[in-house]
């Protein structure tokens, strides 16, 4: 039997990637150009399970609907979950799964990538080289050697990111809820306190996940904590940052630069192409007017090889539920 996926938010990079990896497993792959929600969430009538992305938005109305129609499954191509009411889907008897590790080395690169390019000012030189303008003024950098980056969050990603930090000489503080001790004493990383980890690091990576506990992380409270000038870089998601509190540390200077992949509201543009459009949120034009800010399009993920073991690993979660192995990715409901 051929089980029929709906896979939503699907564009054409992700088409390609899934088709190539269906070989193997045979589904009825039938492609969605929105991303989930109540509006269109009639197009996953008839199918057996939902392949969505993170600007999916599954509350309990949409989860209801999943259910009504004989959907058994949501699966995640992406490691959050936080735009799926679980709770409701374990009352509805839905499974959820997601792609809990597809690429750490991707999104750790990306970070780095961020951090060179806002401290050298590539970004800028680009332009005003393709303009015949080769002034060094205003480019100034600093020698990331023997700096200090503090990383929030020391999951498979925050310990990548790290050792590429190692490689350029950087000192290392760490904050996590539950650290890994044993890996610290073998890196010579420190874990500090968050208060410590603000006071003493000229760079702050966020590789935390978001929930109740680290929505809105970086604020106003936590940046006046913070070395004047301090680089701040998420990579992790969007609301870990209070995005106008940031907007005001820029403009005090107490934040230097900041290297965005996300944005709190980015699910009305991200992935999408608006260039012929007026943008109507204000935050983010304002974000973009600031020449010591890059934002790239939640793009950290994107890597030949991290698709390619999402999608992997999507189907593999699919197949595992429809011949009753245990999920081993299951995104599990907790009461408490």
């Amino acid at each position: 039997m051929a089980y029929k996926i709906a896979v939503f938010d699907a564009k054409p990079y992700d088409m390609a990637t899934f088709n190539k990896a269906n070989e193997a497993y045979g589904f009825e792959l039938v492609y969605h150009k929105e991303h989930l929600d109540k509006n269109n969430v009639l197009l996953a009538s008839g199918t057996d399970a939902v392949c969505i992305f993170v600007n999916a938005k599954v509350d309990e109305e949409v989860v209801s609907k999943l259910h009504s129609y004989g959907v058994k499954l949501i699966a995640l191509r992406c490691a959050g979950f936080n735009n799926v009411d679980i709770a409701a889907a374990a009352r509805k008897g839905i499974k959820v799964v997601r792609v809990p590790d597809y690429s750490p080395h991707a999104i750790a690169e990306h970070t780095l990538a961020l951090m060179l390019c806002l401290n050298r000012k590539v970004h800028r030189a680009f332009l005003r080289t393709r303009d015949g303008n080769f002034s060094l003024i205003g480019f100034q950098g600093f020698d990331m050697y023997g700096k200090t980056i503090g990383v929030i969050g020391t999951g498979k990603i925050g310990k990548v990111a790290t050792g590429l930090f190692q490689g350029l000489g950087m000192n290392v503080l760490a904050y996590d809820l539950y650290p890994d001790t044993k890996w610290a004493d073998a890196t010579g990383v420190r874990y500090v306190s968050l208060d410590e980890l603000y006071a003493n690091a000229n760079i702050i990576t966020l590789h935390c996940p978001l929930t109740k506990e680290t929505e809105y992380l970086i604020c106003d409270e936590s940046i006046a904590k913070m070395k004047e000038g301090v680089m701040i870089i998420n990579t992790g998601r969007g609301k870990l940052i209070h995005t106008r509190h940031l907007i005001e540390g820029l403009l005090n200077g107490k934040v230097g630069y900041a290297g965005l992949d996300v944005y709190e509201e980015e699910g009305a543009y991200f992935y999408e192409d608006h260039s012929d459009s007026v943008m109507t949120d204000d935050v983010l034009a304002r974000l973009l007017s600031f020449n010591n800010v890059i934002v790239t399009s939640h793009q950290a993920f994107f890597t030949q090889e991290a698709m390619s073991n999402i999608a992997h690993t999507t189907m593999n979660n699919i197949l595992d539920f429809f011949n009753g192995k245990e999920l081993k990715n299951e995104v599990v409901y907790n009461k408490a």
